[in-house]
This record gives C-alpha cells, structure tokens and sequence, in this order.
C-alpha cells in the first residue's frame, strides 16, 4: 500500500501533470470505486468541466481542488494514477480515466480494485468522512510530542497498532512503523501505555525523520509502486529493517526477523529491539 512517502511523491509529480486542466469527461469501468456521490452520473455532473487548480495531501489521500470542490482519493492498496494522450488503448486495469480539454487524460490504474474516491464541496470536506477520522501526519503543525504522548499513554494496545492507527498519525503504514520503532530501539509487542517519555520522544522524532528521508528518495517500491511518472522510489535502499529478514542488522550484525503479529508481516532486530 503506497504510505505517506509514497502519496507525497505522487501529489508532487502529479502536480507537474494536471495543474490548470479542465476536465471535458470522466469514464468509469468500475463503479465502486466513486463513493460520495455514490450514483456515477451525479459523481459526474459535479466534476465535469470544473479544473484542477492544485493537489494536496492528507495522510495517504490525495485530494485534488477542483472550482468548487475537492476530490478525495485513497489508493488503498496498488492504486496509481498516469498522464497520457486521450483515446488511447485502456489498461484493463484503468478503471478511471478524467478526459481534459488538452487532448490528454489523468488515468487511475487499480489491480486490485479496493481504491476509493470521494467528492466533497470545498467547505465539508475536512468534516466528513474519511478526513475527519485522520490524525495529524509528521508534517503538520498539529503533529508535536505533547500530542503523541497523550495518545499513546491512552492505550494499551501494541505500540506497532496503535502507530498503524491512522486516527492518532496519519500516513505510517507498515513499511514505516517497522523502521520507526527500529530506529527508537522498541519492540512492536510492547504496549504503547507503558512506553516512557525517552521512549516517546525518539518515536516522535524518528517518525518525521524516516519519512522524510523516504520523501526525498521517492518513497518505497514494493512490488507495484511508481511514482505520476512511471518512476520507482529508491528508499528501499536504505531500509533497516522491512524486507531484510535474514540479513544482518545494520548497526549490531545480529539477523533480521520476520514473525506475524496479529497477522501484519513484522520485521525486527532482536538485539536492537529486545
């Protein structure tokens, strides 16, 4: 699933591709993916012929400013959006292609079809389902330790689900939390309610550090993810962790584990993180 990393580089390329276009048509092959409004046509009648003037980010959604609306979307988990000339051949997994006045397209790419969007007038949109259930990410003003730690200490759930929790911080994932709690030295089956203020302090600030870093390096590709451009990430390549299982750790030699937690592939150093 692309994280917050990888949604960032996408809003970015994206921005280069679609700025100030006006949208002529939308065709859709898999309904279910359109939301709110739920009916297509009416999905339609309210996108048709507004021009997107931005694209932002909150979490993992995407959200683009039309006129007078913004379209919210998630691309749960291999979603992906393209920029090509109109009427060429469609992808059998395109299910969503916007048509511009341009002569060009902004298409959505989805294999496994569980990709959603929403729109929503520019005055609800951050009251209402989804936005309105996400915490702050690491980049925002409202992400600080005084914040964290009240969350956490509230908690007693595995630290690894209560970072996974998108309505205490947005955007980590579990490529993400593993190296987070890498990083802070902690392991994923301790509970979050007894963490100490250190503990705390060295999620908070590895959290943004490690993201930022995967932003500038395009974010992570795992099986399927490319960037607006059809270009993979390269911060697999500085992973600790994820992916690593039988390597040495980086820092102590000890060998990479991978065990099921509660179903989530988990990766750890033993001795880093006992």
């Amino acid at each position: 699933m692309p994280e917050l990393p990888e949604v960032e580089t996408i809003r970015k390329t994206l921005k280069k591709l679609v700025l100030n276009k006006k949208i002529t048509d939308i065709e859709v092959y898999w309904g279910k993916i359109i939301k709110h409004p739920d009916d297509i046509e009416h999905f339609k009648h309210i996108v048709i012929n507004q021009t997107i003037h931005d694209v932002k980010r909150k979490g993992k959604f995407l959200i683009f400013e039309l006129d007078t609306d913004m379209l919210v979307s998630h691309l749960r988990m291999e979603g992906k959006y393209s920029v090509s000339q109109t009427g060429l051949p469609r992808d059998k997994h395109t299910h969503v292609i916007f048509n511009f006045t341009d002569g060009t397209s902004l298409n959505y790419n989805d294999v496994r079809k569980f990709g959603t969007m929403h729109v929503f007038s520019k005055a609800d949109y951050l009251a209402v389902k989804p936005l309105n259930q996400l915490g702050p990410d690491p980049f925002e003003e409202d992400y600080n330790l005084k914040y964290l730690k009240e969350k956490l200490l509230k908690t007693t759930r595995y630290i690894k689900f209560a970072l996974l929790d998108q309505t205490i911080i947005a955007g980590l994932g579990n490529i993400y939390v593993d190296e987070v709690l890498f990083k802070a030295g902690i392991h994923p089956e301790k509970r979050a309610n007894t963490l100490n203020t250190t503990q705390i302090e060295a999620i908070f600030n590895n959290s943004y550090e490690v993201l930022n870093e995967a932003v500038k390096q395009g974010g992570t590709t795992i099986r399927s993810y490319v960037n607006g451009d059809g270009e993979m990430g390269l911060f697999q390549q500085e992973l600790f962790v994820y992916g690593k299982e039988g390597q040495p750790c980086k820092n102590c030699g000890d060998t990479i584990e991978k065990f099921k937690l509660s179903g989530r592939g988990t990766h750890i150093c033993p001795t880093c993180q006992r």
